[in-house]
Formats: C-alpha cells, sequence, structure tokens
C-alpha cells in the first residue's frame, strides 16, 4: 500500500494535538487535554508489560503513519499505554474526571496500579471518576487495550484485518481525544434538549447525581435572553413564540448557560423539525420546518489515509463538511461509524443534515448472501425475514452480540440525542449483522421519537420505520412509492476513478470504471439524468451517492484519499444537485438537458 497523506498532516503539532474541546454539547472551563506522546507497547498477556519501548502519538490508532507505530493489534495482543500526569490533590468539593472519546476495542484504565473503570466498544465515550485513586504529585495512567476487530460480533463498521474492496484497514487504540476535568460533587453530567417546533417550546432537562436548584439562560442573535429557574432531574418547558429555525440554509443555534450548585457549563440547541408529509405532487416526502425538502446526500465513512479513523485535524474533520455544503449536497449519511461529537457539532454549526447509521457487527459476513444473492432478491421484491431461523445468513448467532446491539443503539442515542444536524437513525445496513429490525426500530422510536429511522438500509426490508431504503448500483432502479412511508435512494453510483499519484493501492474497487475526471463526469451527468431524476419526479425524497472520498482500493469517492482532486467537475454537481431538489420539492424547475 502506498502511503498517502492530505494537507493537514503539516498542521499536525505532537505538542498541541486536536487540543479543541472534545464535547460541544456540554463545555466547562476547566479542561486539559491529554492528547500527545505516550509510551507505548505490545504483549501476548495481560500482565503490565515491565517495559514500554514504544512511542505512539495519541489519538491516533498504533496502525495509522500518525501514530509513529505502524503496527497492527491482532486478536489475543495487548495494546498497552502509558504516561504520567502531575497533579495538586484536589480540593474536598472537588472531583476528577478522566475521559476517553473512544478506543477501539475493550479498554481497562489503571491510575496507579489500581483499575478505574472498564468499557467494551470501539465507538462511544466513557469516563472515570478517578479522584480517589490520585495522589499528589506525578500519578500513573495506563490503558490496556484488546481488539478482537471483525473476528468476532463486537461492533466494528468498515475495519477488516484483510482489507480489500470495500473493507479497510483495521484499527485499534485510543483514537479519539483523552482529557480530564475538574468539577463539584454534584455536577451537571448530561443535558437533554426536545424542542417542538410547532408549540414553539423547547423541554430541558438537566441531569445531575442529586436534584438541586439550576438556572438556564437560553440566548441568540437579536433577542433578549430568556431565563428559567427549575430543579434538575425535572423537565423545564421554555415558550420561545418567535423562534429562529434551524436549516442547512440558516443553521441558527440557540446559545445556553447554566448554573447548578457550584457547576457552571455552556451548550446549545436549534429548533427543527424534520418529518414524513405528504407532498403536492400526492407522494410522501421528507418535510423540513413543514416544507418539503430533498435531501441530497453523500455517503461519508470518515477515513483519512495518514490517519484511519482520526481526522488529523479539527480544520480536516470540517473541511469535508464545508467541501460537500459548497458542492450543492445538504446531507452526509454516516456510515458505520460514530464519530468524534466535534463532527456533528460543525454539521449543527455549519448546516448539514446527517443520517446517522448505527455501527454493524456480528460474525463474518456470508457476501455471497447479503451483498450478491440480496441484490437479486431485492430487484425482483421477495421478501426476506430477519427472524432468528435466518440468524446464520444474518451472521447473528450470538445471544450476547445481539445484546451488546440493543446496548449500543442505547448509549449512541443517549450520545448524540441533541445535534440537530442528525434527522435520521439506521440501525442495519445491508443484512450485516442484521436482526429484528422491527424491534430496533421500536426501541429507538422509545428513546427518540423526534427522529425518523431508516430500518433497514439497501434491502431485507421488514416494511418497518418511516423510509422505503434502496440502493442502487447495477440492476434495472424500480419502486414503486408507497401510502405511509418516504422513498429515499439510500446508496447509489460508486462509480471510479484512480488517479496516479493519489490513490493508495494498485488495486482498484468499484462499481463501473473511468479512465479520466472528463469521462467521471459525463458518466455522472448519464446516471442522474436518466435514471436518478426521473426516480425522485416520481417520488423518491432523498438520494445518498457513493462516495465523498476514496478508502483504499475503493477508489468512487468524489474525491481522491487525499482530498487533493475533485474528481467530478464541480459545477456539474452543483447543477445536478440542484435539479434534484427543485423536483424533490415539486417546485417548477428547468428542462435540464444540456451537460455542463
Amino acid at each position: 500500500m502506498i502511503q498517502l497523506q492530505t494537507k493537514f498532516s503539516r498542521q499536525v503539532d505532537e505538542h498541541n494535538v486536536l487540543p479543541e474541546y472534545p464535547r460541544p454539547s456540554l463545555v466547562r472551563t476547566s479542561y486539559l487535554n491529554l492528547n500527545g506522546r505516550w509510551e507505548c507497547a505490545f504483549s501476548k498477556t495481560p500482565e503490565i508489560p515491565l517495559s514500554f519501548d514504544l512511542s505512539i502519538l495519541v489519538p491516533f490508532s498504533p496502525e495509522c503513519q500518525l501514530s509513529g507505530v505502524s503496527r497492527q493489534l491482532k486478536p489475543g495482543e495487548y495494546l498497552w499505554y502509558r504516561r504520567t500526569i502531575t497533579l495538586a490533590k484536589p480540593q474536598q468539593d472537588k472531583r476528577i474526571l478522566l475521559h476517553f472519546g473512544a478506543a477501539d476495542q475493550t479498554a481497562e484504565v489503571f491510575v496507579n496500579r489500581i483499575s478505574a473503570v472498564r468499557h467494551c466498544g470501539g465507538y462511544l465515550p466513557f469516563s472515570a471518576d478517578i479522584t480517589d485513586y490520585l495522589q499528589e504529585g506525578d500519578n500513573e495512567l495506563i490503558v490496556r487495550i484488546q481488539d478482537e476487530s471483525n473476528t468476532s460480533w463486537h461492533a466494528r463498521g468498515k475495519q477488516s484485518l484483510k482489507p480489500g474492496g470495500m473493507f479497510y484497514t483495521a484499527q485499534s487504540g485510543l483514537w479519539q481525544t483523552v482529557w480530564m476535568e475538574i468539577v463539584p460533587v454534584n455536577y451537571i453530567e448530561q443535558i437533554f434538549y426536545h424542542t417542538d417546533y410547532d408549540q414553539g417550546l423547547v423541554h430541558l432537562k438537566v441531569l445531575t447525581q442529586h436534584s438541586a436548584p439550576v438556572e438556564c439562560v437560553i440566548s441568540g442573535k437579536d433577542m433578549e435572553p430568556v431565563c428559567i429557574n427549575g430543579m434538575t432531574n425535572s423537565e423545564l418547558i421554555v415558550s420561545l413564540p418567535d423562534f429562529h429555525p434551524w436549516t442547512p440554509e440558516d443553521p441558527f443555534l440557540y446559545l445556553v448557560s447554566l448554573k447548578s450548585s457550584a457547576d457552571r457549563v455552556s451548550s446549545y440547541f436549534a429548533m427543527r423539525k424534520c418529518d414524513i408529509q405528504t407532498a403536492p405532487d400526492g407522494t410522501q416526502r421528507f418535510f423540513l420546518n413543514n416544507k418539503p425538502y430533498f435531501q441530497a446526500g453523500v455517503l461519508d465513512q470518515g477515513y483519512w489515509p495518514e490517519s484511519l479513523y482520526t481526522a488529523p485535524t479539527d480544520e480536516a474533520l470540517t473541511a469535508d463538511i464545508s467541501r460537500m455544503k459548497k458542492l450543492g449536497f445538504n446531507m452526509l449519511r454516516k456510515h458505520a461509524k460514530i464519530e468524534p461529537e466535534r463532527f456533528y457539532y460543525r454539521c449543527d454549526q455549519l448546516g448539514m443534515l446527517v443520517w446517522q447509521d448505527m455501527v454493524n457487527g456480528g460474525s463474518a459476513y456470508k457476501h455471497w448472501f447479503v451483498t450478491y444473492l440480496a441484490t437479486l432478491m431485492n430487484w425482483n421484491h421477495i421478501s426476506f425475514s430477519d427472524d432468528e431461523k435466518h440468524a446464520g445468513l444474518l451472521s447473528r448467532l450470538h445471544p450476547e452480540g445481539k445484546d451488546e446491539f440493543r446496548r449500543e443503539i442505547t448509549e449512541t442515542i443517549a450520545f448524540l440525542y441533541n445535534h440537530p444536524s442528525i434527522v435520521v437513525w439506521v440501525p442495519f445496513n445491508e443484512g450485516w449483522g442484521q436482526f429484528d429490525a422491527l424491534a430496533a426500530c421500536e426501541q429507538i422510536r422509545t428513546l427518540d421519537s423526534s427522529r425518523l429511522v431508516d430500518h433497514a438500509s439497501g434491502w431485507f426490508d421488514q416494511k418497518g420505520g418511516d423510509i422505503l431504503s434502496l440502493h442502487y448500483y447495477f440492476l434495472k432502479l424500480k419502486f414503486k412509492p408507497e401510502s405511509k412511508r418516504a422513498a429515499a435512494l439510500t446508496e447509489f453510483g460508486g462509480y471510479s476513478l484512480s488517479i496516479p499519484g493519489h490513490s493508495c493501492c494498485k488495486k482498484v474497487y468499484g462499481y463501473k470504471k473511468f479512465n479520466s475526471t472528463g469521462t467521471l463526469t459525463y458518466g455522472y451527468i448519464d446516471l442522474i439524468r436518466q435514471t436518478i431524476l426521473p426516480a425522485v419526479k416520481k417520488g423518491i425524497g432523498a438520494t445518498v451517492y457513493t462516495q465523498l472520498s476514496d478508502i483504499e482500493e475503493e477508489t468512487n469517492g468524489i474525491y481522491t484519499y487525499d482530498r487533493e482532486i475533485c474528481k467530478i467537475d464541480p459545477d456539474t454537481l452543483r447543477k445536478w444537485n440542484r435539479a434534484l431538489k427543485e423536483a424533490g420539492e415539486c417546485k417548477t424547475y428547468a428542462d435540464h438537458t444540456t451537460d455542463h
């Protein structure tokens, strides 16, 4: 594999790695970033090694270039991190929290050789109150990691120990920011906002260990601050009769200041509504703030050539979102991955809708069935149940794996609940580890009634959720609009072009290959004009083009893997996204027959 880097690698300072505050939805002034150089070791046994002979740059996984290690953690091995932190003993009424953005896949944290917390799951944050393990002066922090990757039933997304095609290099370890903060004993643990767009209300709940008085101040541009007092752990209701709506074109955020006992935090929310209603043409379509709104999206898998799962800088994370906006897209389908919270904050801030996948797990996938035979079954409208009798075909034979997936649904929604950019949850994709999708849909609805659910993206539709979800790559696209669910083309395209010097693999994977940016652009025009636009006029309310960038062998990105070259003419993308939007919102649209 040829080593590639984005321009953002040159901005990485190992003394100031990803310094931005990692939790924008709940901000405190106390913040100590622990990214940077840590000692590192690999071992075959679970005992703390006698020596740490490597150095790793946290939070880049050991498999990637930016970590300085470039070594794969394999099943049966242990990856160790160690560093010293120097602290003054906290005051009696203060606690010190240690936070991990994510650690792939199972982590145990030791403070001064005492186990402080253990966490399983490579995509979600976890924390520990380490106050009682600390001493005055130097303290030793050790993290032990195990990663079974795609050899187990744990969530793993697109990671593979044998990468190729649509699956990519497995990564492990600490891949998001590690940080600490000082809090009072009864601190604000979480905030939940539920906005009622039609009534102009915000339902606010502030969680603390013990109920206490709380003062809330909501502010925004050109408005008098709104103040409300109440109690934590109880609902506060705030009326905003002349509120400013949030849209991708006008991503207005309300700022929130909260005081409870000795704790002070800042946060934000937005007023927006996304649902399905009957459009002027009589079809069920996506509405935003009670108006038809076509979602022109792109599949976003969040990989980087030099750093795999971790964007090299916050600017790099933001740049991907901004690039897609400039090309006329207003939605990203975050595919088989959960990003650091700053990604969703940037989508909130910049105005980008997000369809969020739950991360797939299960045992080894049977691609002869879930990829190839399933495509034919879907095209011929052959129904298929995802119940227990088909668990082997769908790689879900392990009850503990199902339990973990259900738990991670709950934790994912709790983690991302407040981000207005997220409008759809996607529990299953193309049958990868799928089981009982109708129950998963109901679990999601119970946890979050404010968003839509695409319960089975691509195929193995169980007639549930809010969306008739179609993937189109090979066979003729055919569908029939439904009376209750909206239709969406949740993957299409996958057109491939490998550009020498900007591709990291000699082998090329994609669904239709082109030899120049010109032929790729005209192929895209033909696809949109002949197939996609007619489908949108018929009832498709959202589209997701595959994909944002190349990733390893898969060279079907709009951008090259190093983000240096836009392979489809930008004006063409903007023009046809405009055409799709006009048709999808049932507007009078111009005849888009002239090629760019």
